[in-house]
């Protein structure tokens, strides 16, 4: 039977149809690209609207408050469906997070599975196929088992994602991740290698190495380094270039940064989360390095012969953040000069240590330091991205032109940039770009080169890739 075909009752029809919808990060993305791949192997056929689906999935993030509310939001504007015999599933952090509780809070949903459990999906789906309405699947912390899928069903048209490490040790005193994903456990470097071949072989020429930590990478066959690896991805036949997320200070060695000097494939760009920048809230949020240990890092990183994009993350607000330690955070932004970062007001989630921390600054003032942040890093992006007017820059194309006639991108250094052509070169191929304006967040310019079509592997492929919903 081909996948996605069912013999059987309208019911049976009407189950055997999902829809996903995925909330938070990349790693959460290319979850749901490997629950897809395993649905269809299971002989589900996907469709992008929920109304037509028996079975609705939401895959989701509980980093943030916020992206926890969503899930639960969209749960209840849906419940209406359930008299038209649809089923729901919970997967992901807030399913491990919350377990049981999902049922009392949304009694209609059958199947709460975490992010760990999803090797056995085809056994779950299975028990709801037969009527189980309360199916749990929920991660052992303890758990060596990774979620390898050969069936993997490949959504983002630009890179293939491959998850080399999953979990997470760090145990951060404001992270629900160890408590949401259990351990750190890594892939082998031949399996990492292999899928990064069938990726090539399928025409795409990007790929992302994901982890929680992704550069806390350990081979279990003992072959290579986490840099090691990287630069056998980027000798891949096929691959132009190659990115990796997310990288913890901890784990990030000088060879990391010789590996991207010497292999022209990997993409100059580290992304190196700090979250403070004074040392004593890096002590509160157990963070186990100092601010001048994280500098010691960013210094190889400025001493490479490529000019490598930093960008960070960094939360604000955290439980005795003191004047003083906020000044800390702005001045770490100014010497370190990022061109871009993620900030965030610190809030408590559940089961971590700083949940019995008192959460001693006032809302009002969480919102003006992250204001001040904002604004400051607005200005160091204004003047980092001024360095890259007139040069010319090579564009991977990711979208058709928009209202104003531009066509999209993004460059090695992960910076998007808006251009014009006279014609629209297809998505994932890549042209030469002179910068002719700057932004604060993005670079406008004009085509000077005939771009690198993709192969036409890519291009069935992507015609082929059914649409996975990402709210972020």
């Amino acid at each position: 039977m081909q996948p996605g075909l069912w013999c059987g009752s309208v019911e049976e029809i009407h189950l055997k149809t999902f829809y996903i919808e995925t909330f938070g990060c990349q790693m959460n993305a290319h979850d749901s690209e490997k629950v897809v791949g395993t649905l269809l192997r299971e002989g589900y056929s996907q469709v992008v609207d929920e109304a037509d689906a028996g079975l609705i999935l939401y895959n989701t993030c509980s980093i943030r408050d916020k992206a926890e509310q969503k899930v639960f939001h969209r749960l209840n504007e849906y419940k209406r469906m359930q008299g038209e015999g649809k089923k729901f599933a919970v997967l992901g952090c807030v399913a491990q997070q919350e377990g049981n509780k999902i049922f009392e809070r949304a009694p209609y949903v059958s199947l709460v599975a975490g992010s760990a459990s999803y090797r056995n999906l085809p056994e779950m789906l299975a028990r709801l196929e037969a009527g189980e309405t309360r199916i749990t699947g929920l991660d052992d912390r303890q758990t060596d088992e990774t979620f390898d899928t050969e069936f993997t069903s490949r959504t983002n048209p630009h890179r293939g994602y491959i998850t080399i490490i999953e979990g997470c040790d760090k145990f951060c005193s404001y992270c629900v991740v160890p408590y949401t994903r259990g351990k750190e456990r890594s892939r082998t470097s031949a399996s990492v290698l292999a899928e990064a071949q069938r990726i090539a072989q399928m025409g795409f020429t990007e790929i992302q190495l994901l982890g929680q930590n992704v550069n806390s990478y350990l081979d279990p066959s003992g072959k290579r380094s986490f840099a090691e690896l990287l630069a056998a991805v980027g000798e891949v036949n096929g691959i132009k270039r190659v990115r990796f997320t997310t990288s913890h200070p901890r784990d990030f060695t000088k060879d990391i940064v010789d590996a991207i000097d010497a292999v022209p494939t990997l993409c100059d760009h580290v992304h190196l989360p700090v979250q403070s920048g004074s040392t004593d809230v890096l002590r509160a949020m157990q963070r186990d390095y100092t601010r001048d240990w994280y500098l010691e890092r960013i210094a190889w990183t400025k001493a490479a012969r490529r000019d490598i994009s930093l960008t960070s993350d960094i939360i604000v607000g955290f439980p005795g953040e003191t004047d003083r330690d906020f000044e800390d955070t702005i001045t770490l932004l100014e010497t370190v000069g990022y061109d871009a970062i993620y900030g965030f007001k610190y809030s408590p989630r559940p089961n971590t240590p700083a949940i019995h921390m008192h959460d001693s600054i006032p809302e009002d003032v969480k919102v003006a330091r992250l204001a001040i942040l904002n604004a400051r890093q607005r200005e160091i992006q204004r003047e980092n991205y001024g360095r890259h007017l007139d040069q010319t820059v090579e564009v991977m194309v990711e979208h058709g032109a928009n209202s104003r006639g531009q066509i999209t991108g993004r460059s090695t250094q992960n910076k998007t940039v808006n251009f014009m052509c006279d014609s629209t070169p297809p998505s994932g191929s890549y042209i030469d770009v002179r910068i002719t304006q700057v932004f604060p967040s993005s670079l406008v310019g004009e085509a000077i080169s005939v771009p690198t079509v993709p192969s036409p592997a890519l291009a069935a492929q992507q015609a082929l890739n059914a649409r996975v919903p990402v709210v972020h």
